[in-house]
């Protein structure tokens, strides 16, 4: 076994798979009447539940990256950032194929502007992408990518009130979509691609010092230090830079610095997970974590109707009691898993067929030129 393999990865990504689901599936289902922000559970509930995206779209980058640049070791970096790049095409692909009205389709109607929309999926390929490219243009050097990445991730956070209200009015809705949210889009590139980029930044410290037999507490006890330093103390830094600087952009971060703490939950996250992966690395959760692709599609047809235009949110929608909507999370949890893992082939085997067919299309082409 490879002492070094870093198992807390997987369980993290299935942590925050399992916590997207059940947050969207009583988001989705619960009535609107149990939506009280004074009510301790809900309110717990729902701050948990920000913390979700940015765990997924962290963990997302920390093992994409930490992957492209291990395979320096082994030659294989070409082959790397191919597959990266083809990756990213796919969840890009993937995500806007989810949101196709078939049915309207074949009635002749291709008015729907939901289909134009962003989501997770778009914005982790986008990124992936990105990252491929930013890790080419830093001419695979491990301390240049690791000091870009980090200072991207700082000035995507810190311009944040740049593009909060961003307004694209002369700019065509499918690229309008990837900035703003004025035409439905729930996530953006921007600011998501600033946790991707901290997650490669930690991916090169992973690279850098993982083999130090030291590296462990030491990593382990800085998330727990910057963690709680951006919950805590980054708002009061930021306005300490505004007396500074007189910088406008530094107080209305400050009053609105959800980034920075969220990313200080986050660091905690890997913090607890990293300390405990020798007593939760086990077989079920590991899997869950190399599935995330396929039980994020099936969870979304089954809530959403992709396809169909029938699903959980058409048939119940938001109707149900808090105990129905956590004893129906609990079984909607079980059953994309159990679906997932014996009706749906693994998330490699699936890039592989894709990869295939792509070769072939490329191939065919060819042969016809």
């Amino acid at each position: 076994m490879n002492k070094k393999r870093l198992y807390f990865i997987d369980v993290v990504r299935a942590f925050a798979i399992l916590m997207m689901l059940q947050g969207h599936f009583i988001d989705t289902l619960l009535d609107v009447s149990y939506r009280d922000d004074s009510n301790l559970a809900f309110s717990i509930w729902k701050y948990f539940r920000g913390i979700t995206a940015p765990t997924f779209f962290t963990i997302s980058g920390l093992i994409f990256s930490y992957l492209l640049i291990k395979a320096k070791r082994s030659g294989d970096v070409a082959y790397r950032m191919k597959k990266g790049f083809n990756r990213g095409l796919l969840l890009i692909g993937i995500g806007y194929l989810l949101r196709a009205p078939i049915f309207q389709w074949l009635y002749g109607d291709f008015d729907s502007p939901y289909f134009l929309l962003v989501d997770v999926l778009q914005c982790i390929g986008l990124s992936l992408i990105l990252v491929v490219g930013i890790y080419k243009i830093t001419l695979k050097k491990t301390l240049l990518f690791s000091i870009l990445m980090c200072l991207l991730g700082f000035v995507i956070f810190l311009t944040e009130p740049l593009y909060r209200y961003l307004d694209l009015p002369n700019i065509p809705k499918v690229f309008a979509n990837w900035l703003t949210k004025d035409y439905g889009s729930v996530f953006n590139i921007i600011p998501w691609f600033g946790y991707i980029a901290f997650g490669a930044f930690i991916a090169t410290i992973f690279y850098r010092y993982l083999e130090r037999p030291k590296f462990k507490p030491g990593i382990i006890f800085g998330f727990v230090v910057f963690g709680l330093a951006l919950i805590f103390k980054s708002g009061w830094l930021l306005m300490k830079l505004f007396y500074i600087t007189d910088l406008e952009i530094f107080k209305d971060v400050a009053n609105y610095n959800y980034l920075f703490i969220r990313l200080g939950n986050v660091l905690l996250l890997f913090a607890i997970f990293y300390a405990s992966e020798d007593y939760i690395k086990k077989p079920l959760l590991l899997k869950i974590g190399q599935k995330t692709l396929s039980i994020y599609v099936i969870h979304f047809i089954i809530i959403y109707g992709s396809f169909t235009g029938i699903g959980l949110h058409q048939l119940i929608g938001k109707t149900l009691l808090p105990w129905q909507a956590i004893i129906g999370a609990a079984l909607f949890l079980t059953t994309v898993c159990f679906i997932s893992f014996y009706y749906v082939k693994t998330n490699a085997f699936v890039y592989q067929r894709l990869r295939k067919l792509s070769d072939k299309l490329r191939h065919h082409k060819g042969n016809i030129k």
